[in-house]
C-alpha cells in the first residue's frame, strides 16, 4: 500500500504518535483550502496551499466529492452545500448557543437591536447564536460568520483580556488588516486601544470593517470567572451619537451577562 510522505510527520505537541491521525488532518485541511479568494481549485493549487503534492491533494478531493463534500467538472473542485452539515453539527450539539438564547432574545428585544453571542478561533470572531427584530435583520452577521478580530468590537475586546504574554505574542507576529479609512492600522494605536478596552471592561467599534456598521461587547464569563465568549451588539450608524449608544445598550448587555454566569 502506497504512503504519502507526510505520513511520517511527527504528531502535534500534546498528542501520542499513536492517537494521531495525519490523514484526517491533511483531508479537513483541503477543505479549509477553499474560502472567498479560492473558491474553486485545481488538484495542484490545492496542494500548494495544503503543502501535499498534487497526487496526494487529488486523492482527498476525489474522496470528499465521492463523500459528497466537493464537486468537480474534472479539473477544478468545489465545495459542495454538504459543508454546511460540519458547521450545524456544532450548533445543534453545542450547549453554549442553545443556553443563550433566552438570553440573546432579552437583549434584542430591550435594545430593539441583533445580540449575538461570538467566540474566537485563530484571529478571527465566530458568531456561534444571534437574535435580532426582523427590521434589522439586513444589517448583521449571519450565524456561523466569521470576520477578523482586529476590527470588530468583540474581537478587540477578547484581544484586550488575553494575559499580557499571549497578547504580546498576538500583536508581535500579526500584521493589521485596513477595511476602511476608520481602521486601526498602527499598532501602536491598537495597542493603546486595547489597554483602554481591558481597563474599562467593554468594547466599542465603529466603522472599522462597514462604514454603517458600530458594535458594542462585553464580556461572557462561566461562574468560575473564565472568559467563554462576547455578548455584544452591532447596529447601524447615524440614528444617535455613539455615546447615547453605549448609554443604551451597554447595561443591558453587563445586567445579561452577569445573569448568565451561575448558566454557564
Amino acid at each position: 500500500m502506497s504512503t504519502d510522505a507526510t505520513d511520517l510527520s511527527p504528531a502535534p505537541a500534546g498528542l501520542d504518535k499513536r492517537d494521531w491521525i495525519a490523514g484526517l488532518e491533511r483531508g479537513v485541511s483541503i477543505i479549509e483550502a477553499f474560502d472567498d479568494a479560492h473558491p474553486r481549485l485545481t488538484a495542484s493549487q490545492a496542494g500548494e496551499r495544503t503543502g501535499m503534492t498534487r497526487t496526494a491533494a487529488r486523492r482527498y478531493l476525489l474522496t470528499l466529492q465521492h463523500m459528497g463534500y466537493v464537486a468537480s467538472d474534472g479539473k477544478l473542485f468545489w465545495l459542495t452545500p454538504r459543508v454546511l452539515r460540519l458547521g450545524q453539527s456544532y450548533l445543534d450539539s453545542a450547549r453554549l448557543p442553545r443556553i443563550v438564547q433566552p438570553f440573546l432574545q432579552r437583549v434584542a428585544a430591550g435594545t430593539s437591536e441583533i445580540a449575538y453571542l461570538s467566540v474566537m478561533d485563530g484571529d478571527e470572531v465566530v458568531y456561534i447564536a444571534r437574535n435580532g427584530p426582523n427590521r434589522s435583520m439586513s444589517t448583521g452577521y449571519v450565524l456561523g460568520a466569521r470576520v477578523p478580530a482586529q476590527v470588530t468590537a468583540a474581537g478587540m475586546l477578547m484581544l484586550a483580556l488575553r494575559s499580557d504574554a499571549e497578547l504580546a505574542g498576538w500583536l508581535a507576529t500579526r500584521q493589521l488588516q485596513v477595511f476602511t479609512s476608520h481602521t486601526i492600522a498602527s499598532m501602536e494605536r491598537m495597542k493603546l486601544e486595547l489597554a483602554r478596552i481591558r481597563a474599562q471592561g467593554w468594547a466599542l467599534s465603529e466603522q472599522q470593517l462597514d462604514l454603517n456598521s458600530r458594535g458594542i461587547a462585553v464580556p461572557l464569563r462561566d461562574r468560575h470567572g473564565t472568559l467563554v465568549g462576547a455578548l455584544n451588539i452591532t447596529m447601524p450608524m447615524g440614528h444617535e451619537s455613539s455615546e447615547d449608544a453605549v448609554a443604551r445598550v451597554l447595561p443591558v448587555l453587563r445586567e445579561t451577562a452577569q445573569a448568565m454566569r451561575n448558566l454557564i
